[in-house]
């Protein structure tokens, strides 16, 4: 067998079986080619398996950081109000005036705030760690982790189609193997009853 290729994240090519004959020499070697595609195949099927954790954590995280950084956004907007702006326009509140907001604290808990001045803004960044970012800094860390976890998810998505093509390839390879085997036990009872 040749030395197999890999994706530019390392996962190995399943080889392709063309030629079963020049693969595998003899029945005895059946069995054990079997057992070690079928080897390929789980491993193959426990990369897919965390790839698919990671892409359902990367669903969940995308809309939450895009919902973030859109209300980043209008505090932002509101601290530093557009001078091109109609001012008797009734959906703006004006900068000087409190907001009245109702936020979520966890997935079943909201609160009630009055928000007066915008400048800072507390993100959760994991390990329920909170920390006090200006507007402005926490408008460009939220960006970047926008686009690295839609990086990620593209990435994700990428490996997820290879793996599969790689399963596929390895069971077509099991069957290949199978095959060559039954034609080869059928010939070899033919010719000694023959």
């Amino acid at each position: 067998m040749t030395e197999l290729q890999s994706n530019p994240r390392g996962i190995p090519q399943a080889p392709f079986v063309s030629k079963v004959e020049e693969f595998v020499h003899s029945q005895e070697e059946v069995e054990p080619t079997l057992r070690k595609f079928a080897e390929m195949i789980e491993k193959f099927k426990f990369m897919e398996d965390q790839l698919l954790r990671k892409r359902r954590s990367l669903d969940d995280k995308i809309p939450e950081l895009k919902k973030t950084l859109e209300m980043v956004d209008f505090l932002q907007a509101r601290s530093s109000p557009n001078p091109d702006a109609d001012p008797e326009e009734e959906d703006a509140p004006s900068a000087d005036e409190p907001l009245d907001v109702t936020y979520e604290l966890n997935d079943t808990l909201w609160a009630h705030a009055k928000i007066s001045k915008s400048e800072v803004v507390y993100l959760w960044l994991g390990a329920n760690l909170m920390v006090e970012y200006p507007v402005t800094e926490a408008h460009t860390l939220l960006n970047e982790k926008l686009s690295t976890a839609q990086n990620s998810l593209k990435v994700t998505i990428e490996d997820l189609e290879f793996l599969r093509e790689q399963i596929t390839t390895m069971e077509v390879n099991i069957a290949r193997v199978y095959n060559w085997d039954v034609k080869q036990r059928r010939m070899t009872r033919e010719g000694k009853s023959g």
